[in-house]
C-alpha cells in the first residue's frame, strides 16, 4: 500500500512538520513505500491553471495521486487550514482519487478551532472521493519540544491515527 504523509505548513520550523515526521516514522516502520511531503521545504509552485510546473511540484502531485493513503497535517491559520495545503491540492485530479483513505492531524497555538478545521479538511477530502478516518488528532504547539513530539499522550494519538488509517485503508480495499 502506498502512503503519503503531508506536512501542510510552509513555515521552516513549524510544529506541524515535527508532528507529521512522527507520523511518517510510524508509517515508514510498517511500510517502506511511505513518502513525506513537507511544504516547509518549498519547491511547490503556486497553481496557475494550465501552466508548466517544476519537478518538485509534479513529483508531489504524483506521490499524492498514486498513494492509497494520505496522512495530512495542517496548522490552523485564521480559522482555516493552511493556504499552502490548499494550493497543493489544486494539482490533484479529483477523477483519480476516489476510494483513497485519509487521516487528519491538526496543529494550533492553543485550544481553538480544531473541529472547524477538521470539518473543512473532511469536506476537501470528500471532494476528492476520499474516505476520511473520523478520529483526527488535535495538538497544540506546546506539545512539541526540541524538534519532536514531547507529549506522550499526543504521540500515542498520532500512532493510533497512523495505525487506524492504515487499518481503515485495508478494510476499504478488501484486504
Amino acid at each position: 500500500m502506498k502512503v503519503v504523509v503531508i506536512s501542510g505548513s510552509p513555515r521552516k520550523e513549524a510544529a506541524t512538520q515535527h508532528m507529521m515526521r512522527a507520523v511518517h516514522e510510524r508509517v515508514a516502520a510498517k511500510n517502506a513505500d511511505a513518502r513525506f511531503i513537507n511544504l516547509a521545504e518549498g519547491g511547490i509552485d503556486y497553481f496557475r491553471g494550465n501552466a508548466e510546473y517544476g519537478e518538485s511540484t509534479m513529483r508531489a502531485a504524483r506521490d499524492i495521486t498514486e498513494a492509497d493513503v494520505w496522512l495530512v497535517g495542517t496548522p490552523i491559520y485564521n480559522s482555516f487550514f493552511s493556504s499552502a495545503l490548499k494550493n497543493l491540492f489544486e494539482f490533484i485530479d479529483y477523477k483519480k482519487t476516489p476510494g483513497k483513505v485519509a487521516g487528519l492531524a491538526i496543529m494550533a497555538a492553543g485550544e481553538v478551532g480544531f473541529t472547524d478545521v477538521q470539518t473543512l479538511l473532511t469536506q476537501l477530502m470528500s471532494y476528492f472521493g476520499v474516505v476520511t478516518n473520523p478520529k483526527a488528532v488535535y495538538m497544540t504547539a506546546g506539545m512539541i519540544s526540541g524538534g519532536a513530539v514531547a507529549d506522550a499522550g499526543a504521540l500515542k494519538r498520532l500512532e493510533e491515527l497512523a495505525d487506524g488509517t492504515l487499518d481503515l485503508a485495508a478494510r476499504v480495499r478488501g484486504a
